[in-house]
């Protein structure tokens, strides 16, 4: 899983093999880049700020929550990809705007927060999937820890990469991005009753992304 509002510069790239390996965020961003450019034009022309788009993709997410929870799996499905739209946009907004560390901040923080809202929604629909949420919410939380930790000393050692387009903060790779996440939650909004299966393996890839992002870090952190 990954997040954060474009803002800044390549500085020196992090070397050796592990960042190379790219799933589908990365090669997406030349197609979804400008899409989203064009379609924030609009929204900055008329002021309408990059936080106040990071809102109303919080509402949108929360709308989905609470879909999800009652067993609205396709109406949460909808809102979901409504708060995808809106967290890509929120960073073309600040480009064409002003980006800002509080939006950054914003932006990253709150995505977390829905990333880990999904399967805990899945649960409250039905309390015989709590085991299988909370080893997806486990798996969140390493991807999650070693993905924001490497990205400050990333960022003290002026780290950083445009793989994955302008962003706040240094991206690390692995089998498991935002675009994969998104999938996982789609398949299982379509087909609920695949929750326990889907939320086992892609935790198991998610510990996989945390395993690869520990050995980057000692590849790149290990030298003073």
């Amino acid at each position: 899983m990954a997040a954060g509002r474009g803002r800044g510069g390549s500085l020196r790239q992090a070397p050796g093999r592990l960042m190379r390996l790219r799933m589908l965020d990365a090669p997406l961003r030349k197609f979804i880049d400008p899409v989203l450019a064009r379609a924030a034009r609009p929204a900055a022309a008329a002021g309408i700020g990059a936080n106040t788009v990071t809102l109303a993709g919080v509402a949108a997410a929360l709308a989905g929550l609470a879909s999800i929870a009652e067993e609205h799996y396709l109406l949460g499905l909808a809102f979901i990809i409504a708060n995808r739209i809106l967290d890509g946009l929120d960073g073309a907004v600040a480009r064409q705007t002003k980006a800002t560390d509080l939006g950054a901040y914003l932006d990253i923080a709150l995505d977390f927060v829905f990333y880990g809202g999904v399967p805990f929604a899945f649960a409250l629909a039905d309390p015989g999937r709590a085991l299988a949420a909370a080893f997806l919410i486990f798996s969140f939380i390493a991807t999650g820890s070693t993905f924001l930790t490497f990205a400050v000393f990333a960022a003290r050692r002026g780290i950083e990469s445009e793989a994955r387009g302008k962003k706040s903060l240094y991206y690390q790779g692995g089998l498991t991005e935002g675009t994969e996440t998104f999938l996982a939650f789609a398949i299982v909004c379509i087909w609920p009753d695949w929750f326990g299966v889907v939320a086992y393996v892609f935790g198991t890839l998610c510990f996989v992304t945390a395993g690869m992002r520990i050995g980057e870090a000692v590849q790149n952190l290990r030298s003073p």
